[in-house]
């Protein structure tokens, strides 16, 4: 059984959201679901490829993907995922910035490179692990170093797709230009979470999110409430990116 931590940030539009921390055991099950995964994309590009030149350019080509798979699966999951890996995701688990904003590729790399010690055998793998109990916020040195936080969602991640997916057909007409990377994180946060939060509280967070956010939107109609508005501004955007 794990702690629940959490972790109180403030949002650009200065409103406070609580996060929920993930713990080494959830983590830890994330991280072998990934592994599997790679392991299998290894074994099955070996085969292919070997079989047939493994000296020349059937070689070459298992070079490549072995690169890949060992130093861009984590970062191009992370950055075109919304921090999810195949296995965080079956976990209920995401990746974001200290600040609650999306991971980029500079932050999501920086964060895997250092994973490369994390996770080494023997005494350096148990360094990666002490890391995550005895910081603050259960962060591995990859978190420290590019100021990451591993986070639980609170909304399955299939239910919330399908949702931004069904409500981004109506919003396609939005004008959601000046909406920023830091902007979207704060929404999504809130959404992610709001069901944590007692009913005033909630609708206060959604006011003042609505309210800082409408006038950077463009054809959104006012009449719209402020909850439905920051998931239809949260669709538009994923539709876009």
């Amino acid at each position: 059984m794990e702690y629940e931590d959490r972790v109180r940030i403030e949002t650009p539009e200065g409103v406070d959201l609580e996060l929920t921390l993930a713990g080494v055991g959830s983590r830890f099950v994330a991280a072998l679901v990934d592994l599997a995964i790679q392991f299998t994309t290894v074994l099955a590009a070996a085969y292919t490829f070997f079989r047939f030149d493994p000296l020349g350019f059937g070689g070459a080509v298992f070079s490549i993907v072995l690169f890949l798979v060992i130093f861009g699966y984590d970062v191009l999951f992370e950055v075109f995922a919304s921090g999810r890996t195949p296995g965080k995701r079956l976990t209920g688990l995401r990746v974001v910035r200290s600040g609650g904003q999306p991971v980029n590729f500079l932050t999501s790399a920086i964060r895997n490179v250092v994973r490369l010690i994390d996770l080494q055998p023997g005494f350096s793998y148990l360094v990666g692990i002490g890391s995550i109990l005895a910081t603050r916020r259960n962060q591995r040195l990859g978190d420290l170093a590019a100021g990451t936080l591993v986070v639980r969602e609170r909304q399955p991640a299939r239910a919330r797709s399908a949702a931004l997916r069904s409500a981004g057909a109506e919003t396609v007409a939005w004008d959601v230009s000046a909406v920023t990377a830091d902007d979207v994180g704060a929404v999504r946060s809130f959404l992610e979470r709001r069901d944590d939060l007692e009913a005033g509280a909630r609708a206060d967070v959604a006011r003042s999110l609505a309210v800082a956010l409408r006038r950077k939107v463009g054809g959104a109609p006012a009449s719209l409430a402020d909850e439905s508005f920051l998931e239809d501004l949260a669709a538009a955007k994923a539709v876009r990116s």
